[in-house]
């Protein structure tokens, strides 16, 4: 087995997951936090679901599905048109409210195909390759891709987390 395919297999599991976090919630639940200073399950997914569309639109010098698909309009959040969540205050996490899970599942799934196309054309030399200089060491298009699977799957866990939490409150 290529380490592709076992990229490939992972995040196809982070897709599962954010189904399964997101399904069948109505939107007071879907927007619900559980305190003040919580994040909410849409919170949640559209945050790892911009950090992945960020993060290997980059790595692979693509444009970002957020944009080139018009999710950035259909959300019509009042954020920066490039914001992916990271270091939101309170103030702003309360801004990512969604009217349907089906939002948030058909932006997650544009995004996971163009991962999966971009992982299905790389070589085992590509995963050297440097893409980002600013660390020390500098880092790697391997270790970019675990690091985006690794938050990823924190959030959906979390996702799930507060979906019980809200669900059953």
């Amino acid at each position: 087995m290529h380490a592709k395919d076992i990229l490939i297999d992972a995040y196809s599991r982070i897709q599962e997951e954010v189904h399964a976090a997101v399904g069948g919630l109505p939107p007071d639940v879907l927007n619900a936090r559980p305190s003040d200073d919580a994040n909410s399950v849409s919170w949640l997914v559209w945050h790892l679901t911009r950090v992945q569309d960020d993060h290997v639109a980059d790595a692979g010098g693509l444009e970002q599905v957020w944009l080139a698909q018009d999710w950035e309009k259909r959300f019509g959040l009042d954020l920066p048109r490039r914001d992916t969540g990271y270091g939101h205050s309170s103030a702003k996490v309360a801004k990512v409210r969604v009217d349907s899970g089906d939002l948030l599942t058909g932006y997650y799934d544009a995004v996971h195909e163009q991962t999966l196309e971009f992982l299905r054309g790389l070589t085992a030399k590509d995963f050297e390759r440097i893409v980002d200089e600013r660390w020390d060491p500098a880092v790697t298009l391997g270790v970019r891709l675990v690091s985006v699977l690794s938050d990823d799957l924190q959030h959906v866990g979390q996702a799930a987390y507060v979906r019980g939490l809200v669900q059953w409150a």
